[in-house]
């Protein structure tokens, strides 16, 4: 079958529900209609098995990825195009991994791929026969997908690129640009050491990170790449560290980009084949420009891995409740991975999902053919897997107050995009031919509880601690998110009514024209890219100067080069402190490198004091020597009893007797090395949030 174009018509019959009211079709190719085949099934099950077997042991488990992918794809009936059966896929695979995330931290197998895979392919595989479905993909597409991969590719392309062709131990310094990216690494360091989610396995997960965080912090986005990288690994067991590091950190790069398109993808879907021509390619150019010059790159550069993912997650799972644009099944199922995925990767932004799921249902009550106890009855039990992390956080030692009204470094929201945005879909929202539509009136109800939430969080902070802190910052995000993809909307309400008159090749050629012009534009007034216009050396483009094309220019490198990580992997089965220079912050970062690189993040309960420890290069006031010395001893002195000694490493050797000999006459004996050439001296502003 020929790839083809896809018309507005074409994408209106298409996008209808494919799962009617009633028993399921029967399969089209092959055997009798309406019969399932015991024969089928049981060679299904067998190759769900023997695929998995034969990829692990050939060390081509990467592979196992997009079959899964495909495999989900061919057997739900969503959408029109390709491009929208695998972003919904994947929303239905992400949320598969977490809910069966609690199977596999419980069996014996762990992360193990061929057990995990193998499970998810015979589930699928029991579907499509119950199911009475014969795999199927279409192979249609729209020209607007090349604006959606184009999104994603760009992203891509400018994060890659300070880190292409270079090792493991160079890309540290790009890895390692806050205390944040540690954290989370050690989720995911705990998360495979334990072989499942550290809230199951809480007293094991102790020693791969800081307590109480095992059951207080979300850990949906560290479960996914831990499970996605045994997949890539073919096997649980991560190998060396410092290459783990690296996997994950291109994990991360890769889950922006997708971020990006994402974003652009959703904002399409909401518009439906309603929208077509040069003004669907303004709306997806806008968004992908608006994205190119967003300060979001911030989210990636200072480490707040859980909290684009999250936004990934909350853009595809609105876009779905929105626009269902599938059968009631897929509906469900669609619903209930998107409110899993999001409260277990950012659990607040869980919240957002129930309220936005809550008016999908009552908005398309009709798509649901069942009872309304039937219906309650599957939603319910996704919001008990929802619910089950969070309510553990609860029942620990997690202070909701406390950490409501935390402070700390933040990237804020776009309030441009966030106000001007908003206000845009809520004119949009209010045209009566959308108005008027079932997504209409469920992307009002987005809208509406966005706005509810958001305005009941600020109020509750001004009211409690007189001021907006931390985590206003991080629900405003979800405002954002929710103002791009509604650019879809209100590319409908410039979209007038399709006549469905014949597209001519001078008409399809204005329409090429047309969004080309459309895409230059949004580039230009979204993402500032002047075309080479009025650009010298003095005097570069706004477009120079955005975040992400300074980060492609690899400006935002630390100078941890590979002498110095090299230097960090010490072989030690007791705790290591480095002071790499007389830089606190950036003894801090060493030493939980170290740790990490060990597989000892729980050492960091105690070392965390090293981040007032401000001596181990040359040249030390005496005064800061004192006050370092102090906590430094106090770090040591919390460690608990192990019959290996601390190790320290400094970049001054004199430095580094000097603290041998003050400790050994408090009674605290340690091993000291020293090596001169890992002395940091870049200042460490450079790579804090709001430095």
């Amino acid at each position: 079958m020929s790839t083809v174009h896809s018309t507005p018509e074409r994408e209106r019959e298409a996008s209808r529900p494919t799962s009617p009211p009633g028993p399921p079709p029967a399969p089209t190719g092959g055997g009798r209609p309406g019969r399932r085949s015991p024969l089928v099934l049981a060679g299904g099950l067998v190759l769900s098995w023997l695929v998995p077997a034969g990829l692990v042991t050939l060390h081509l488990g990467v592979v196992l990825l997009p079959l899964l992918l495909l495999a989900i794809a061919a057997v739900i009936r969503v959408g029109g195009v390709l491009l929208d059966r695998l972003f919904v896929a994947g929303l239905l695979l992400a949320g598969s991994v977490l809910t069966f995330g609690l199977l596999f931290s419980l069996w014996p197998w762990g992360l193990s791929p061929i057990p995990t895979t193998g499970l998810m392919f015979s589930v699928v595989t029991v579907a499509a026969w119950a199911a009475r479905r014969a795999p199927r993909l279409p192979v249609r597409f729209r020209w607007s997908d090349l604006l959606v991969l184009g999104t994603g590719y760009g992203i891509w392309h400018y994060l890659f690129h300070p880190v292409a062709g270079t090792s493991a131990a160079e890309r540290v310094a790009l890895f390692a640009t806050s205390e944040d990216r540690l954290a989370h690494f050690s989720f995911f360091s705990g998360i495979q050491g334990v072989g499942g989610f550290n809230f199951l396995h809480q007293e094991a997960a102790r020693n791969f990170l800081i307590p109480p965080s095992e059951v207080t912090y979300p850990q949906g986005s560290h479960f996914l790449l831990a499970w996605v990288d045994a997949v890539v690994h073919s096997g649980a067991d991560p190998g060396d560290m410092l290459y783990t590091m690296n996997r994950y950190f291109l994990y991360l790069l890769l889950a922006y980009a997708l971020f990006c398109a994402a974003l652009v993808w959703a904002a399409r879907w909401i518009a439906g084949p309603r929208l077509y021509g040069w003004r669907c390619a303004a709306v997806c150019a806008s968004v992908g420009a608006l994205m190119f010059a967003s300060n979001y790159t911030d989210l990636l550069i200072h480490g707040f891995d859980s909290t684009f993912i999250g936004l990934l997650l909350i853009a595809l799972a609105l876009a779905v409740l929105i626009r269902p644009a599938m059968g009631p099944v897929e509906f469900l199922l669609a619903a209930s991975a998107g409110l899993i995925t999001v409260t277990y990767t950012y659990n607040i932004y869980g919240a957002f999902v129930g309220v936005a799921l809550l008016g999908a249902v009552v908005v398309h009550r009709r798509r649901l053919p069942w009872s309304w106890w039937w219906t309650a009855g599957a939603l319910a039990c996704a919001l008990g897997v929802a619910a089950l992390p969070s309510v553990l956080s609860l029942m620990g030692d997690l202070d909701v107050a406390g950490a409501s009204n935390m402070s700390g470094p933040s990237v804020e929201a776009d309030r441009a995009v966030l106000i001007g945005g908003g206000l845009l879909a809520l004119l949009a929202a209010a045209m009566p031919r959308y108005r008027r539509t079932a997504s209409g009136q469920a992307h009002l109800a987005v809208l509406l509880g966005t706005g509810a939430l958001l305005s009941a969080f600020a109020a509750y902070q001004l009211h409690s601690i007189g001021r907006y802190s931390y985590y206003i910052h991080k629900m405003t995000a979800v405002g954002v998110v929710v103002s791009l993809i509604s650019l879809g909307a209100v590319g409908i309400a410039l979209q007038p009514a399709y006549r469905g008159s014949a597209r001519t090749l001078r008409r399809r050629a204005g329409e090429l024209v047309a969004s080309g012009l459309a895409v230059a534009a949004a580039l230009s007034l979204f993402a500032n890219v002047q075309w080479g216009f009025l650009t010298t050396e003095d005097n570069p483009s706004a477009w120079s100067g955005n975040r992400l094309v300074v980060w492609g220019r690899g400006e935002f490198k630390g100078d941890m080069g590979p002498k110095g990580a090299a230097a960090l992997d010490i072989p030690s089965a007791g705790p290591v402190i480095v002071l790499f220079a007389n830089d606190d912050y950036k003894n801090l970062k060493a030493t939980w490198l170290a740790s990490l690189m060990n597989r000892r993040g729980g050492d960091m309960a105690a070392l965390y004091d090293i981040h007032w420890v401000s001596i181990g290069g040359p040249q030390v006031k005496e005064e800061d020597y004192q006050k370092s010395m102090g906590r430094l001893k106090g770090a040591i002195a919390k460690l608990p009893a192990a019959p290996v000694r601390p190790t320290i490493v400094t970049a001054d050797r004199s430095v580094g007797e000097r603290i041998k000999r003050d400790l050994a006459a408090a009674g605290v004996t340690v091993t000291v090395l020293s090596d001169p050439q890992n002395l940091w001296t870049e200042p460490w502003g450079r790579t804090f949030p709001g430095g």
